[in-house]
């Protein structure tokens, strides 16, 4: 995690601890080392709740000629990416599933695990991370190097929706009310998303999409409420499309019979 300890754990090796504010081995970074094909999460947002660790799955080629330890990793970072916050509790990395044995060129999974109750992480957490690639080399080095790939972290959001009257008679009024509510990573509670525009979204008794119907602003505490005209029966929701901090969520559906 962030500014605390994190451990590399090697498929069908040892496990291996650093630090994350001091990783660096008492050598120099080195050459000799190159990653490609990084991909972290699919390139979508890593989205983080307050209680359950999340599982990152991560795949990349390294291509080294060189004498090295089990286990190269790439993992989010902010600052340098020898020497500044990290972001992960515990990693692991697969064996090496070879593309040219002479050439060194090795294919790697990985599975990175962010814990948001570990001390360390919070609120300030959210946002731009990028990713870096190391591994460590035989003679007490290392190479690390920068992927120029940015990731997005987010604080996971809840959103709750109820619709009423049911059953209702054709052209009358139904209510929609709900509520937006995102993860604190400081407190380890959802609490109410205030000022969020949310999409009202109807599905049709037989169709297979939602259409978005109108919008509405959240309250202070994250309520939800507005009304439309019974038109025939379906399945009412709202969906909140996030921003750069807050993942995307919609509620449930809650279907009226309209008669």
């Amino acid at each position: 995690m962030a500014r605390t300890m994190w451990k590399a754990v090697v498929a069908g090796g040892a496990a291996v601890v650093f630090s994350g504010t001091a990783a660096v081995p008492a050598g120099a970074a080195e050459g000799g080392v190159s990653f490609s094909r990084v991909s972290v999460n699919g390139g979508k947002p890593i989205v983080i709740g307050v209680e359950e660790e999340v599982e990152v799955h991560a795949t990349f080629r390294m291509t080294t000629t060189l004498r090295h330890d089990p286990g190269p990793t790439v993992f989010p970072y902010r600052g340098k990416p020898d020497t500044g916050d990290t972001l992960h509790s515990a990693v692991i990395t697969s064996d090496c599933k070879v593309v040219d044995r002479a050439k060194g060129i090795c294919d790697f999974e990985e599975w990175l695990y962010i814990d948001p109750r570990n001390l360390d992480f919070g609120n300030e957490d959210a946002g731009t991370w990028r990713t870096a690639a190391r591994v460590f080399l035989a003679g007490d080095a290392h190479d690390t190097d920068d992927k120029d790939l940015p990731l997005q972290v987010k604080r996971a959001t809840r959103v709750t929706v109820n619709a009423s009257p049911e059953p209702v008679a054709k052209g009358r009024t139904i209510t929609v009310t709900g509520r937006v509510t995102r993860a604190n990573w400081d407190t380890h509670t959802y609490q109410g998303y205030a000022g969020r525009t949310v999409s009202l979204q109807f599905k049709a008794a037989g169709a297979s999409s939602y259409t978005t119907v109108k919008k509405a602003t959240s309250s202070g505490t994250g309520a939800l409420r507005t009304t439309v005209r019974a038109t025939g029966p379906g399945t009412w929701r709202w969906t909140y499309y996030g921003n750069s901090t807050s993942g995307a969520k919609s509620s449930t559906g809650d279907y009226v019979a309209v008669r």
